[in-house]
C-alpha cells in the first residue's frame, strides 16, 4: 500500500477546506439542488491524477473510486458524465492509454442510493463503526449529526434496517 499526501487545504473554496461554516438542517430538498459550499474545487479530480501515475508506476489496470451521483448534494465531480471524460483522460493523457491499454476507472457505488450502499457494506461485513462521513465532526470524532454528509448518511441506515454506530453529538 502506498500513502500519498495531498493538502486539499490549499486550495480553499469550499467548507471543507477554507474557514467556511458546514450548512446544517438542511432538507432532502435542498440537499437535492445545486453545488453546496461543502464541494471541494476538482477534488476528484485531482485524486484522479494522481492514482492514475501510481497505476501507471505499479502497473495497476484498474482504479477504484467511490464516488455516488445519487446522494452526492450535487457535486460535479460524482456524476457519470465526469466519471466518463476522466476514462478519456486514461486513454489519451497516459502511457498506458496511448499504447492501447489504458487504466480502467471503475465506480461500483455510483448509481447506488445510500440505502443500498449501507446494505451491499452489511452483506460484505463492513464494520461501519470504523467509518465516518461528517463534513464537520467534533475533535474527539463524534459526527455532528445535523450536516448533509450525517442526514445522508442517517437516512441510508435508516432505509436500510440496519442500526448506525456512528456516535453523533445531536
Amino acid at each position: 500500500m502506498r500513502t500519498i499526501d495531498i493538502d486539499m487545504g490549499s486550495i480553499g473554496g469550499s467548507a471543507l477546506t477554507a474557514d467556511v461554516a458546514v450548512p446544517k438542517g438542511r432538507t432532502d430538498h435542498d440537499i437535492g439542488h445545486g453545488i453546496p459550499i461543502t464541494y471541494v474545487p476538482a477534488r476528484n479530480t485531482i485524486f484522479i491524477a494522481y492514482a492514475l501515475a501510481i497505476a501507471e508506476i505499479s502497473g495497476a489496470r484498474e482504479i477504484v473510486i467511490g464516488v455516488n451521483v445519487l446522494d452526492s448534494s450535487g457535486y460535479p465531480d460524482c456524476r457519470p458524465e465526469w466519471l466518463a471524460a476522466m476514462q478519456e483522460v486514461a486513454r489519451r493523457g497516459t502511457r498506458a492509454g496511448a499504447e492501447g491499454h489504458p487504466v480502467k476507472l471503475v465506480a461500483p457505488l455510483i448509481r447506488m442510493s445510500k440505502v443500498d450502499i449501507i446494505r451491499a457494506g452489511t452483506t460484505l461485513g463492513v464494520d461501519y463503526g470504523l467509518t465516518h462521513s461528517c463534513y464537520d465532526p467534533a475533535a474527539d470524532g463524534a459526527a455532528c449529526g445535523a450536516c448533509d454528509a450525517c442526514h445522508l448518511r442517517r437516512r441510508g441506515f435508516l432505509g436500510a434496517g440496519v442500526p448506525d454506530p456512528t456516535r453523533y453529538q445531536l
